[in-house]
């Protein structure tokens, strides 16, 4: 055994706008299995991850619902929290990206990086909806491919013909929040000086055995484009956390989602008596690894490290990059009731069934892996219930019955128990490699010899012949150790299975002396540990999933019908004090002249007095008021502070105000009835 080490352990953050389906799964299951392999030699680990609760579709989505961002990401929570203990994912601390500790970190390392000089601003041109007042990310834009002509296809690729292009360049754009025409609008971004960090993360990549090869191999070809600054900024209205020192610029969600991890961490370190700062000084003896799919690696191995550079803050040990899940060959389909949400799955099946599978095909490289169903089916049953627990079931009984439930004092053939600690390097160092596929195919050889011996040696023809007694028990008490073994080595990827089969050998499966049979020792009397999968549970399991898909169809029209039946409202500026309502000096007025202006599209010049001077106002009301002289005699409320502006038509010294989209749409605000021109509006 190795010296005995302190891992931190990652999970790439699920986003709070969706489910938790198979594809997260595979992540989270390898991750889990790690953690309690490493703990089983030995090392301490602390294992966390939370919910990604930021960025526009939140945003949006919780709009969709009628609820706020906050109440959206709550329940986001609750239901992914409960998905992955459903898959016996023991997560020491499981967060969100929306706390004060994500915020202040964030805080942290963007003031780091302002301080050394990795911060910069530039102006950009982004598709902006004039509806929604807002900036669209590309995602948010859809229209017609300007490659194939394929329509709606998304603003950055197209999904027909495979065109990569700029949201500006697609035909008949339009937003997918309102449907309205994109224009291009200017902003100042904040961005993160990536080439100043070039020479550094190069070497990071290459030279110090963070990522796999052929991963380093793929990041090369954004060294030979050359690396450009990081887009961190993005402009309200936008959920997530504002950027120190400025009004209306908010962190770009990628900025925040991998700080969560310290986050969540700092919050466990907190509530658990922990030094946090032992685990992310840069020269922390924790080795941090993370796990994460293939879609984001360049954000975990070119902007997260950069990011942590800047700050002075540790580095990743250890970026295990995996590839996504296809069913049955193809890529998971809604319509084919192949793209199945956690808890559906866990409606038909037990959850080690998916552990092991996903275990059973897993190495350390990012190839996919397909979830094909006949062989889930097939090999669980033969795996699990034919070669494992089939070992206890077979030789349990004898022990119970004939002695007494107590183990022989010695091994009948320890040639074959010999075996159980010839294995034990081997599933060590694929385990520890993330190897699992080749972990199992050892275990699983060991398996298939347990049974050719107790086949051989058949303890129910033993049981029947006169004179064999002793031979019974310690071929019984052999099988039950083998059974033991193979337990304690599946450990880490069949949790519940080993915790029940423990309470029945009375022992506590350690890994460290797994090669050390259990002799004269007492037992509990057997219970079924596994049972076989039916068919007919994957059919009803891709029948819920067509229904799943129903249903969110139903309420996608149902949200749809309720937007096109209300009235659509811009959404709320950026939130102010009371300090900065006070600044607005808002005056009752009454209107003494109202006059066309032939030569504006849009504009009234009004006369207003306010009790103590009168004012000459411009207003853009013309649509709606066609006959300007019926406004005569009216009170109004007018913003009396206003800087005068100088127009073509002459000086406007102040504003009036009013509701409505604009057009023929505008209605002028009034007050009751006492009220007198000049009294100040509170």
């Amino acid at each position: 055994m190795s010296e005995e080490k302190t891992l931190l352990v990652t999970n790439a953050l699920p986003y709070a706008n969706g489910p938790v389906h198979l594809g997260h799964m595979l992540e989270h299951i390898q991750s889990d299995i790690f953690v309690r392999f490493q703990r089983a030699l030995g090392n301490k680990v602390v294992y966390v991850c939370g919910d990604d609760c930021h960025g526009t579709p939140v945003m949006i989505k919780a709009s969709q619902l009628g609820i706020t961002p906050e109440e959206m990401i709550s329940k986001a929570w609750a239901s992914h929290y409960a998905d992955l203990q459903g898959f016996l994912i023991n997560y020491d601390n499981y967060y969100k990206t929306h706390s004060k500790e994500n915020q202040e970190i964030s805080a942290m390392m963007y003031n780091e990086a302002f301080k050394k000089g990795f911060i910069i601003t530039k102006k950009i041109s982004q598709l902006f909806d004039p509806q929604k007042n807002m900036f669209l990310p590309d995602r948010f834009v859809k229209g017609t491919c300007p490659k194939c002509g394929a329509k709606d296809q998304y603003g950055d690729n197209c999904e027909v013909c495979g065109a990569t292009y700029n949201p500006t360049d697609l035909k008949d754009a339009y937003s997918t929040v309102s449907g309205a025409t994109p224009v291009l609008k200017e902003s100042e971004h904040y961005f993160f000086d990536l080439p100043k960090a070039g020479e550094f993360l190069h070497d990071f990549i290459r030279n110090r055995g963070v990522i796999p090869f052929e991963m380093a191999n793929k990041l090369e070809e954004w060294f030979k484009q050359g690396l450009k600054p990081w887009d961190i900024s993005r402009d309200a209205p936008y959920f997530g956390f504002k950027i120190p020192g400025t009004e209306n610029k908010y962190f770009y969600v990628w900025m925040d989602a991998p700080i969560g991890y310290f986050a969540s961490l700092k919050n466990y370190c907190d509530n658990h008596g922990l030094n946090f700062e032992e685990f992310v000084k840069p020269d922390s003896k924790v080795e941090m690894c993370h796990f994460i799919g293939k879609d984001i690696l360049y954000f975990h191995s070119l902007f997260w490290p950069a990011t942590l550079h800047a700050a002075n803050l540790r580095l990743p040990n250890h970026i295990f990059v995996h590839g996504y899940v296809t069913v049955n060959g193809a890529k998971m389909s809604k319509s084919k009731g192949t793209f199945i949400k956690a808890n559906t799955f866990l409606k038909f099946l037990k959850p080690e069934t998916l552990r092991y599978y996903f275990a059973s095909k897993m190495n350390s490289s990012a190839v996919d892996l397909d979830l094909a169903l006949d062989d889930f089916v097939a090999k669980v049953n033969s795996d699990i219930v034919g070669k494992v627990v089939n070992l206890a079931s077979r030789t349990a009984g004898f022990i119970t019955k004939r002695f007494d439930g107590k183990l022989s004092s010695k091994c009948y053939n320890e040639e074959i128990i010999k075996r159980i600690g010839d294995i034990k390097d081997d599933v060590i160092k694929n385990f520890d490699s993330l190897n699992y596929a080749e972990a199992i195919r050892i275990i699983m050889s060991l398996a298939d010899e347990a049974n050719r011996y107790i086949d051989k040696e058949a303890p129910w023809v033993l049981a029947k012949t006169e004179g064999q007694e002793q031979k019974l028990h310690e071929v019984c008490t052999d099988g039950l150790n083998l059974f033991r073994a193979l337990i304690t080595y599946l450990k880490p990827v069949l949790p519940e299975v080993a915790q029940h089969a423990s309470e029945f050998l009375n022992d506590e499966l350690n890994l460290k002396d797994v090669e050390k049979p259990l002799l004269d020792h007492a037992i509990n009397k057997f219970k079924p540990l596994f049972s076989r999968i039916e068919p007919s549970a994957i059919e009803n399991m891709i029948a819920a999933s067509k229904e799943d898909l129903k249903e969110a169809q139903a309420q996608q029209a149902k949200a749809s019908e309720k937007k096109e039946s209300e009235t659509e409202f811009e959404p709320l500026a950026p939130e102010i004090t009371i300090d900065d309502f006070a600044k607005i000096d808002l005056r009752v007025g009454t209107i003494l002249e109202a006059q066309e202006v032939k030569e504006a599209r849009k504009l009234l010049k009004l006369t207003v007095d306010l009790g103590f001077t009168k004012r000459q106002v411009f207003a853009g009301i013309k649509s709606a008021y066609k006959d300007p002289q019926a406004l005569v005699g009216r009170k109004v409320v007018v913003v009396a502070n206003l800087k005068p502006r100088q127009m073509k038509f002459g000086l406007s010294e102040g504003m009036v105000t009013a509701a409505g989209p604009g057009g023929e749409q505008v209605f002028l605000l009034g007050v009751d009835d006492g009220a007198k021109a000049g009294d100040r509006i509170h």
